[in-house]
């Protein structure tokens, strides 16, 4: 049988926060919607909707479902998709931007 290494790819991911009709975290929530707004306008559609504290994603492979703590990734063509933190933990570190280096 052979064997394959994952090719290191670079993705961009926020922590979904949680949504809170008491209005706590709105911020947060705003936040994060700011970051999905690129991916909506390149598809024309805004590609989730709330559900209790769950997040609908729609996917090519259907709806997803994400929970407060899980992390959304966008991948290497703009699609979206969640990730449990122990899954993201283990598969992705954190690259540090040059902005938040100490010259």
């Amino acid at each position: 049988m052979s064997e394959y290494r994952k090719k290191p790819v670079v993705i961009e991911a926020e922590q979904y926060p949680g949504h809170s009709i008491s209005g706590l975290g709105v911020d947060k929530i705003i936040a994060f919607e700011d970051w999905l707004q690129p991916h909506a306008e390149a598809i024309g559609k805004w590609p989730l909707r709330y559900r209790g504290q769950s997040l609908i994603i729609q996917t090519l492979e259907g709806d997803h479902e994400a929970k407060p703590g899980d992390w959304i990734i966008r991948g290497v063509k703009g699609e979206l998709y969640p990730c449990k933190p122990d899954i993201f933990e283990a598969t992705y570190e954190r690259i540090t931007p040059k902005s938040e280096t100490v010259a």
